[in-house]
């Protein structure tokens, strides 16, 4: 497997990639605002397809498009407050549409499939670079507004008082969220991003007992997942984010039994 060159930078962008969502899904659930990766991994389709149709980086149209959606839905979450989900849904289903719509005007020998379940083969060393670089971001912001993000996991009004900036915590937050989804859409695919952006973090609730617990364990699991995952697919022959999504709910219905019987005692 590792005399591959495709494996070794897969591996590579793997690692980079476990180490960075997890610290993205740590805030989500701890906000409560998982839909938001589930909204930026879905309309990223539509941004890779305009990458595709107008012959640049699938994805930086992602990216641009994840930002853009990841916005709005914050915008409408401070404005118009409890309608944040309806938010999420529209947002959704606005990129779905043009995803529709975009793959019907797709160069030939064009298409979003490798986009939708992931693919491994497709990973390149610029993917590698563009992944250790999100992971050096996402990793000094996690530790910069450490504190910040802690607060905000309890409530943004508690938040407030403390004195975070919460406007500017959300908004690099956002940004941060988008680059991550877009760039782990090409190798696990749009459709199962939000997968692994969440369950992580739902294994590490199990766990955990504080947010620094928290963070500690949702990475672990992350890693475990994501290689685990890898391996799978390259030694069956699957997309590698299905394998990651299906050992990830194994490991998760295991903790969950094992908190329940542990409970029980």
């Amino acid at each position: 497997m590792f005399e591959y060159d495709f494996m070794q930078r897969a591996l590579l962008a793997g690692i980079f990639l476990s180490l960075t969502i997890p610290l993205i899904g740590v805030v989500m659930v701890s906000r409560k605002t998982s839909m938001l990766g589930e909204a930026m991994s879905h309309v990223s389709l539509a941004g890779v397809g305009l990458g595709l149709v107008f012959g640049f980086s699938p994805v930086l149209g992602a990216v641009g498009i994840c930002i853009l959606a990841g916005l709005s839905i914050e915008r409408v979450r401070k404005r118009f407050l409890g309608y944040g989900d309806m938010a999420t849904a529209i947002v959704t289903s606005v990129g779905l549409g043009l995803a529709a719509i975009i793959s019907g005007f797709l160069p030939s020998g064009s298409s979003l499939e490798s986009y939708l379940f992931g693919s491994i083969a497709s990973v390149s060393l610029w993917d590698v670079i563009v992944s250790f670089i999100i992971f050096i971001l996402v990793g000094s912001y996690s530790l910069v507004y450490y504190t910040a993000l802690a607060n905000l996991a309890l409530s943004e009004s508690f938040a407030y008082i403390l004195g975070v900036k919460v406007k500017v915590v959300s908004t690099l937050y956002t940004i941060l969220a988008a680059l991550t989804v877009a760039m782990a859409a090409k190798m696990i695919g749009a459709l199962l991003v939000s997968s692994l952006i969440v369950l992580p973090a739902v294994s590490a609730l199990c766990l955990a007992k504080s947010y620094r617990h928290m963070i500690i364990f949702t990475t672990g699991f992350g890693v475990l997942y994501m290689m685990s995952g890898l391996v799978l697919s390259y030694y069956i022959e699957i997309s590698p984010g299905g394998a990651v999504v299906a050992i990830a709910l194994f490991c998760l219905g295991l903790l969950a039994l094992g908190k329940k019987v542990l409970t029980v005692k």
